[in-house]
């Protein structure tokens, strides 16, 4: 699921491309995208773009007449920039959403999900009431000190990287970052936050900064000019996400993993447990009394559930 890093470099290069542009015609291949009816999708038509901004992992484009086209997409839902009036792409193409620009020319924004099951999600609401709805409420990290972060991080006892993904608490955080912060901050996934001292906290505090910062400028920087291309939760720099197997670049320790239901958590066991591999009953146990039972239970707004 693309996080708070490949949000924010999928913003900026769309600032470029449709901001303070006009949205001539949103083009819809999947009825079950859309899961608002009013005001009516075609009400966003003929709007220019005024802002641009992330809320959670939702791409938000303000419109002009305080309307608000929220895309989310979920886990394989990806975003390519295309010549105008582009052709949707077979069965995974979803959406397209085609721009004019002041100066003759445009592109058309295009939503594409791989994968049978479609959790894309298209949002148009009128109203910063309205929008304030779809947000889960998570603490802004990046905007956040020491103090805020730990309040947030303790005012419920989950396991760390529970907390770390739950985006009531924490907003923009998924597996594969929460896996890479986890493994920086030497902390094992499975330690309750209620066990967490002063130091682990800021500690954590310092790795989530560092992680998604350090992530935001190396995806900026690998998209350059262009749209970005290569958006995925596995990349070869990672130092435990998706590297199963592989070693530490820390320690050398094989990378070990922890599975529950279609969550996979990744961890050096020499960096971050003290040598104990996670992977008894107890462990599951624990797993599933912490964990949504699906995506969609994690990605609730505030307030249900």
């Amino acid at each position: 699921m693309p996080e708070l890093p490949d949000i924010m470099v999928y913003i900026e290069a769309l600032e470029s491309r449709v901001l303070y542009q006009r949205l001539e015609k949103v083009r819809l291949a999947s009825p079950f995208l859309l899961r608002t009816a009013v005001p009516p999708i075609k009400s966003a038509e003929g709007r220019k773009v005024v802002s641009l901004r992330r809320l959670g992992k939702r791409i938000v484009f303000g419109l002009e007449g305080d309307l608000w086209l929220v895309l989310h997409l979920m886990i394989a839902g990806r975003l390519q920039w295309k010549p105008p009036g582009a052709a949707l792409q077979g069965k995974v193409g979803l959406a397209a959403f085609d721009f004019a620009h002041s100066d003759g020319s445009g592109g058309s924004l295009t939503l594409t999900e791989a994968g049978s099951k479609k959790r894309a999600s298209l949002h148009l609401l009128e109203g910063a009431e309205a929008l304030a709805t779809l947000d889960p409420g998570g603490l802004e990290v990046l905007e956040a000190d020491l103090a805020a972060f730990t309040t947030a991080l303790t005012a419920r006892n989950h396991t760390v990287k529970r907390a770390l993904t739950d985006p009531r608490i924490f907003s923009g955080i998924g597996n594969a970052y929460s896996d890479e912060i986890l493994h920086r901050a030497g902390l094992s996934p499975v330690v309750m936050t209620s066990k967490l001292g002063a130091a682990d906290i800021e500690r954590l505090h310092a790795a989530v900064c560092a992680t998604l910062d350090d992530w935001t400028r190396r995806l900026r920087d690998e998209a350059g000019a262009d749209f970005p291309k290569k958006v995925t939760a596995f990349r070869k720099e990672m130092a435990v996400h998706g590297r199963y197997g592989q070693p530490c670049p820390v320690c050398g320790t094989k990378v070990q993993r922890i599975r529950h239901a279609s969550n996979e958590t990744n961890y050096c066991p020499r960096c971050q447990t003290g040598g104990k591999l996670l992977a008894d009953r107890s462990l599951s146990a624990l797993l599933k009394k912490d964990w949504p039972r699906s995506i969609e239970e994690l990605e609730q707004p505030r307030g249900k559930g």
